[in-house]
């Protein structure tokens, strides 16, 4: 198994709060990695899609009384919101039982959902942390080329050759289009939303205009928005927003989006090699939107992103604002010899 660069800080976590959520999308090794800290205490697995583990909630207050003492890891929370509640007033009998830290460990693939529901049930009581696919820290410098192609899913990044990888990137994205969207609640057609997807793709790293999309979506500009958001949800796709700053100069307002991952940012844009990804004029902005995941990936809590941009075209690629109010900028470029431009005077 591979050392994830997030491990250290879900321990820490753990040694502080009651629970901790984990959001990362769906086959972004949140699983392996949790087991993996479970190894070395006292805990009990639960896999909400599984039925056996389902049937052992049917009374899920007794049931998780019943694990007092243990970490109790409950994987794809969002499946079953209801237990939230649960969760709240078996923490507070935990806390007074002396067990303060390190009762749930909650992993979750959807993001903005779970965060409301938790925040309202749990107040008080969790830490969330993202977990971002493989990362630049994580692996061999030999292998970066294959992270930049396949993306940092580990099944991607790790398999034999491109072949496979990007056949397994593709019937991830079938995955979450025909079975994750539905099960979530959305009534959205698969085909549409990939066409939305692929739009996306083409247009990596830029403002997103909903009126655009919907005129060749066949859609309202709502509901191109409402398309976004599903992805968004699902970690697949970031929304950076525009640095706001006590500046005159009128800036930008449209935040910009980013496929997070670059390989299935490559398997939309049909992209299967290295040497096609160096001929394709997305190679600039494939490299932006890879570079801001990995720097992503390695922020600290608290910190936030954004990027700034001005009427006049002066830009910076990511602002970061770190938990000290130091401002950090980033210039993102691909090249053999690159250079900062006067946008930064």
């Amino acid at each position: 198994m591979l050392q994830r660069f997030i491990i250290d800080r879900i321990e820490n976590d753990l040694a502080q709060a009651p629970a901790v959520v984990l959001l990362g999308a769906r086959q972004v090794g949140k699983t392996t990695l949790a087991k993996s800290l479970a190894e070395g205490e006292d805990s009990v697995y639960l896999d909400l899609e599984s039925p056996e583990d389902i049937l052992k909630l049917s009374d899920p207050g007794s049931f998780l009384n019943q694990q007092a003492g243990r970490l109790v890891i409950l994987d794809e929370i969002q499946r079953r919101p209801d237990l939230l509640q649960v969760l709240r007033g078996l923490i507070d009998r935990n806390r007074e039982r002396g067990q303060r830290a390190g009762q749930f460990l909650l992993l979750g693939s959807a993001s903005m959902n779970l965060q409301r529901q938790s925040s309202e049930s749990l107040a008080g009581r969790v830490y969330y942390i993202e977990m971002s696919g493989l990362n630049v820290l994580e692996l061999p410098p030999t292998d970066l080329q294959n992270l930049w192609l396949r993306g940092g899913f580990p099944d991607s990044c790790l398999a034999k050759n491109n072949d496979i990888a990007m056949g397994w990137l593709e019937n991830l994205v079938r995955s979450y289009l025909e079975r994750d969207v539905p099960q979530l609640g959305f009534r959205v057609p698969a085909a549409r939303l990939r066409r939305l997807w692929t739009m996306l793709a083409y247009m990596q790293g830029e403002p997103a205009n909903h009126s655009k999309l919907a005129a060749n979506l066949e859609i309202s500009g709502k509901t191109a928005s409402h398309y976004i958001d599903i992805l968004a949800d699902l970690l697949l796709v970031r929304r950076l927003q525009p640095w706001h700053a006590n500046v005159k100069k009128r800036l930008v307002k449209s935040p910009r989006c980013y496929i997070r991952d670059s390989g299935i940012l490559h398997r939309l844009l049909g992209i299967e090699s290295h040497d096609a990804l160096l001929r394709n004029p997305i190679l600039g902005k494939s490299w932006e939107g890879f570079v801001v995941e990995n720097i992503h990936s390695v922020l600290p809590p608290r910190a936030e992103s954004f990027f700034y941009r001005t009427a006049a075209g002066a830009e910076i690629d990511l602002v970061i604002k770190m938990p000290s109010s130091e401002i950090w900028a980033v210039e993102i470029k691909h090249g053999t010899a690159p250079r900062l431009t006067q946008h930064y005077s």
